[in-house]
């Protein structure tokens, strides 16, 4: 379960003709599955895409495929220069316009979008705020205790709290210096 980006696709004015093809790309380009398709052929996996001022900035944080739990291994520079490398070609033969491109490792505080995630890290402290609030509060920090289809659950204060996956508004882990 993956809970939607704010913008996952890049619309643009008109169709057009892209550069060395000949036939004409759709109107709407889904960067994201561009980007997924071509860190999964690399051995990373996309933990999070941001496409802000209005998709013309990609920002790509990524991460190892096979990473379990908190990973020692984390991404280096040369992953990223990698990772950026590659994309700048896939995102130019797709005809994807953007204005600068940043390819970054997740962080000490990633945010937590998919089912995997929430399932990797659990044991982990997150910080979550919630679409509507609850009790009268939409940000709660506490222990991620597990996750499945229907939602997660996190300790707050002794207390266990479930929530679904549409409550969610966003996730985050809180990072252990």
């Amino acid at each position: 379960m993956i809970y939607p980006l704010k913008t996952q696709t890049k619309e643009r004015a008109k169709p057009y003709l892209a550069p060395g093809r000949s036939r004409v790309v759709a109107a709407t380009v889904d960067v994201e599955a561009i980007v997924q398709s071509t860190l999964d052929g690399l051995g990373y996996a996309l933990v999070d895409l941001e496409l802000p001022n209005r998709g013309r900035f990609l920002r790509v944080f990524i991460d190892h495929a096979n990473a379990v739990g908190q990973s020692v291994d984390g991404i280096k520079v040369e992953d990223c220069g990698r990772v950026s490398k590659q994309l700048q070609h896939v995102l130019a033969v797709d005809g994807v316009e953007y204005d600068r491109l940043e390819v970054s490792s997740p962080g000490l505080d990633r945010v937590l979008r998919k089912l995997p995630d929430f399932q990797r890290f659990a044991g982990c402290e997150v910080e979550l705020k919630i679409r509507v609030p609850r009790d009268g509060r939409r940000k709660f920090i506490g222990v991620l205790q597990g996750a499945s289809e229907n939602g997660f659950e996190i300790a707050v204060d002794g207390a266990a709290l479930t929530f679904g996956w549409a409550d969610l508004d966003k996730a985050r882990l809180v990072p252990k210096l």
